[in-house]
């Protein structure tokens, strides 16, 4: 890796480390010297990142993936705890031609690091693996550009319930130095050809199309990413858009849960799934794998590692009580019982209780329109007009002076019928 690349080229890492490894830049770029030792006694361990090659394991050879990944070993291999992803990628291939090796084991524990040598480092585990089996264990963190190498074995475990696991995603930095350059009394002028040579140039601010160069370029690898990890996982890329590689951070149990692993395995335990699968005798399981001598079922564990036990059971209480308060926070009054059973099941979201709750609340105001409808007084027949049920009541005389009303009226226009009728009386 080349210095101006920490400042320009695209990452696939955990925020925080980028930034440490360009502070370190930005000690280089201002001519100080590196102080080893002071890094060293800041960190608590030696800086001793030297490539180292693989162990053979009963058969099986352990590869570590460890430190943030460049393509390249330099300065920084030693300074930040980079590895060399053209070094990891030479062991992996020489194990797979080995003929005293039945299998590998990769230990991952890194936040991720450059794109550049990635996925070339990704198809080289998975050109192995349909040599011999490949298992990855995580070993602390496997974020990122480690997630893309890592996920390209055939089982993914992490060996403890505070391992994290993700990140997926692409970062790109940059860094204007042209102020900095200025308290110094020095301006940099770039000349170019090419209307995008340079276009995010480092010796001026950031311009829209600079930035908008830069987005294109981050949504096209992290597509590759999307697709890498998809493939590698058996899943589709919508799969792992909505669930895995929205950029956050997935610790133990979250990762199984999100499907990014497979279970939890010990180094150990991983060693031996490697010799089952190497002799074919392999059971048709998503579980955990079961070491030699070490049954990885809920005694087990809850035996020999309480400490996993007690992390997965404190995840899954606060999951439960997550659950429970989001359903409670759709109650509506009348369904107390209904409530009741939804907490109870264990299963179902505050989402799908919303659904429910809002459905039987339907059922209830209809089944109350039913029955204020059927207890309804029937409707009150239209009576006939008075006079005409008075006149008609009388027989023939009524129908006579009904008949000289009406000839009344017709000489008197204007009179009413009852006035005509009370005229024609009088007479």
């Amino acid at each position: 890796m080349k210095l101006i690349d920490v400042v320009t080229g695209p990452w696939a890492i955990q925020p925080d480390k980028l930034v440490e490894i360009q502070a370190i830049y930005a000690t280089h770029l201002r001519g100080e010297k590196i102080d080893i030792e002071a890094v060293e006694k800041r960190l608590g361990r030696p800086l001793n990142n030297e490539p180292k090659g693989y162990q053979i394991v009963d058969g099986v050879a352990v590869i570590p993936v460890s430190g943030v990944l460049s393509k390249k070993a330099n300065l920084f291999t030693q300074v930040s705890g980079m590895a060399s992803t053209e070094i990891i990628g030479r062991d992996i291939r020489q194990a797979a031609a080995d003929g005293s090796v039945a299998g590998i084991v990769l230990v991952v524990d890194s936040p991720g690091g450059t794109v550049d040598g990635t996925q070339a480092l990704a198809d080289i585990v998975s050109g192995a693996r349909a040599e011999k089996p490949v298992v990855t264990v995580v070993d602390g963190a496997m974020c990122s550009a480690a997630y893309w190498i890592g996920a390209a074995a055939q089982e993914v475990y992490i060996s403890s319930a505070t391992d994290q696991v993700g990140s997926i995603g692409i970062v790109f930095a940059h860094k204007d130095i042209s102020a900095a350059e200025a308290m110094q009394g020095v301006k940099t002028t770039e000349v170019t050809a090419g209307k995008f040579k340079r276009i995010a140039s480092n010796y001026a601010p950031l311009s829209e199309p600079g930035r908008a160069t830069m987005q294109e370029t981050a949504d096209y690898l992290y597509s590759l990413f999307i697709g890498a990890v998809a493939q590698a996982r058996g899943v589709s890329e919508e799969k792992v858009l909505q669930d895995m590689a929205d950029g956050r951070v997935f610790i133990g149990q979250q990762a199984i849960d999100a499907g990014l692993v497979d279970g939890v395995s010990t180094l150990d335990g991983a060693i031996a799934r490697v010799k089952q699968l190497a002799a074919g005798a392999v059971a048709n399981s998503t579980t955990s794998p079961k070491a030699e001598g070490e049954i990885m079922d809920r005694e087990s564990i809850l035996a020999s590692h309480p400490e996993i036990a007690d992390a997965f059971r404190a995840e899954g209480a606060t999951a439960e009580r997550e659950r429970i308060l989001g359903i409670e926070a759709q109650a509506m009054p009348g369904h107390e019982k209904l409530i009741a059973s939804l907490k109870a099941d264990g299963k179902t979201t505050p989402a799908d209780a919303a659904m429910q709750i809002l459905s039987s609340e339907r059922e209830k105001l209809g089944a109350m329109a039913s029955r204020l409808s059927s207890d309804a007084p029937n409707p009150v027949q239209h009576a006939a007009a008075p006079v005409e049920d008075e006149l008609n009541a009388g027989g023939n005389d009524r129908a006579s002076l009904h008949a000289k009303a009406k000839a009344y009226q017709a000489a008197h226009p204007g009179t009413d019928l009852m006035a005509a009728l009370r005229a024609v009386e009088a007479q």
